[in-house]
C-alpha cells in the first residue's frame, strides 16, 4: 500500500490567495527603478542605500509588522510578493529585505526579545527605515546549521555584556541599524543566543570593525563584508533568549518556512528577470538567414517552454508554502527546506537554460542575463544547503516510514 504523505495544502492555480497588502503595481514600479542601477552596483559592488529609502518611503520596511506600532500587518504572503518583486529589479536588495523580515516576524511570536526591544527595533524600522540582521556565520565556525558553538564571545559586566568576536558574511552590514550578534557566554557551561547592538553614531567608535571584504561574483551589491568586536558593550535590556547550545538543535517549523519561502523567493525572481530578457531576445533577433525573429523558431519555442515550466513549478510550490504558513498551518521543516532546494534548483536551471538558447550575447556583459546568472547562483550557499536539507528529508521519511516499505 502507498505511504500516507503528510498533509501539505496546495494553493489553486488561479489568484485565490489574500490579495498583498501593498499594491503590487507600486512594487514592479520600484523594481524597475531598482534594475536602472543593478548594473552599475554589480559593477562596483556598491551598496544600493537609495533603494532602502525609497522602500522606507513605501512603508515596506515595517510590512511585516503589526499596526500596533505603525506596520501593514503582512504575512508570509505579502512579504514574498514584496522580495519576488524587488528581486527582479536588484537581487541584493532583495537580499538585505529577506533578513530584515524574518527577523522582524520572530519579534512577534514568543518571548525570545524584551518586549521595549521589541517595541523600540520595530517602531524604528517604521519612523527611521532601520534595518537590522542577525550576523551569525564565523570564520571557522562557518554556519551555525552545521553545528558548534560561536567563538564570538560575550562576557558579563556590571549593567550588561562586552562581546569580541568575529562575523562573515554580514549582508546589509553598509545599511544595518541594529547588529545582532550570534555569540556564547563565558561561562563553563555557556549559553548561546543573539545579543543586539544598536548602531550608533559611529561604529568604530562603538568598537565595531567594518572590513570591506564581500568581492563574490554574485550578489555583489549586499554589502556582505566582515565584522569585528572589540569588546562591544551590549546593556542587559538588549539580550534575546539565551539557552544551551543543545536547546538551539530543535528547528521551528515556522522560521524554517519563513526563511525557504524567502530566500527562494529572491532567485525565483533572478530567474524570471531572466526569463523575460529571453523573451525580449527573441523577439528582437532577426537573423537575416531566417527572415523572421527567433521568437518563431518552434525549437526555441519549446526550449522557453521548459523554463516556463521551471518557474511554473516555483510559484506553485512558494504560494503553497505561504499560503500554509498564513493559515498557521505551516509544514515540517524538511518540507519547507525540500522547498527551498526544488525552488533554487529549478531557478538555477533556467537561467542556464536562457544561457543555452542565447549562447555568445547572453554572456555578454552588455546584457543582463550573465549578471542574473552569477547573482542566481549564490541560491546554493545559503544555510541549510542542498545536503542537509536531503540527507534531513531521507532520514524523515525513513524515520516516518519505518520498516513499512519492506516487502
Amino acid at each position: 500500500m502507498p505511504f500516507a504523505d503528510p498533509p501539505f495544502p496546495a494553493v489553486p492555480l488561479s489568484d485565490t490567495v489574500p490579495a498583498p497588502v501593498v499594491d503590487g503595481a507600486l512594487i514592479a514600479g520600484l523594481a524597475a527603478e531598482f534594475a536602472v542601477r543593478a548594473a552599475e552596483h554589480d559593477a562596483k559592488a556598491s551598496f544600493p542605500f537609495e533603494n532602502f529609502e525609497r522602500l522606507h518611503a513605501a512603508g515596506l520596511l515595517a510590512l511585516v509588522d503589526p499596526p500596533s506600532v505603525g506596520g501593514q500587518g503582512g504575512g508570509l504572503g505579502d512579504a514574498l510578493a514584496v522580495v519576488g518583486g524587488i528581486a527582479r529589479g536588484e537581487p541584493s536588495t532583495a537580499l538585505v529585505l529577506v533578513l530584515h523580515y524574518v527577523i522582524h516576524n520572530q519579534l512577534w511570536r514568543g518571548t525570545a526579545w524584551p518586549e521595549p526591544l521589541r517595541d523600540r527595533v520595530a517602531r524604528s524600522a517604521v519612523t527611521d527605515g532601520a534595518l537590522i540582521n542577525l550576523l551569525r556565520v564565523e570564520p571557522e565556525l562557518g554556519t551555525p546549521h552545521r553545528g558548534g558553538l560561536p567563538a564570538t564571545v560575550a562576557r558579563r559586566v556590571p549593567g550588561g555584556w562586552r562581546i569580541s568576536g568575529t562575523k562573515i558574511y554580514s549582508t546589509g552590514i553598509p545599511a544595518l541599524a541594529w547588529l545582532g550578534v550570534w555569540a556564547r557566554s563565558e561561562d563553563d557551561e555557556p549559553l548561546v543566543g543573539n545579543w543586539l547592538v544598536p548602531r550608533g553614531a559611529g561604529l568604530a567608535e562603538q568598537g565595531v570593525e567594518v572590513r570591506e571584504t564581500w568581492n563574490h561574483i554574485g550578489m555583489r551589491a549586499s554589502g556582505s563584508h566582515e565584522v569585528v568586536f572589540h569588546d562591544v558593550f551590549v546593556p542587559d535590556d538588549h539580550v534575546g533568549e539565551l539557552r544551551p547550545l543543545a536547546g538551539w538543535a530543535a528547528p521551528d517549523p515556522l522560521n524554517i518556512a519563513w526563511m525557504s519561502t524567502l530566500f527562494s523567493g529572491v532567485y525565483d525572481g533572478v530567474a524570471r528577470s531572466a526569463r523575460d530578457w529571453l523573451v525580449g531576445f527573441l523577439h528582437a533577433r532577426k537573423p537575416t538567414g531566417l527572415g523572421a525573429s527567433l521568437a518563431t523558431v518552434p525549437r526555441l519555442q519549446e526550449a522557453l517552454g521548459g523554463i516556463e515550466a521551471l518557474l511554473l513549478t516555483n510559484r506553485v510550490l512558494l504560494r503553497s508554502l505561504s499560503a500554509a504558513v498564513d493559515r498557521q498551518s505551516p509544514p515540517p521543516p524538511t518540507d519547507s527546506l525540500l522547498i527551498k532546494h526544488t525552488v533554487a534548483d529549478n531557478a538555477i536551471e533556467a537561467v542556464a537554460r536562457a544561457l543555452e538558447i542565447t549562447g555568445n550575447p547572453g554572456l555578454s556583459r552588455d546584457n543582463p542575463l550573465e549578471r542574473h546568472h552569477r547573482d542566481v547562483l549564490c541560491a546554493r550557499v545559503h544555510a541549510p544547503q542542498s545536503d542537509m536539507i536531503l540527507t534531513g528529508a531521507g532520514r524523515a521519511a525513513l524515520a516516518r516510514h519505518g520498516a513499512a516499505g519492506v516487502r
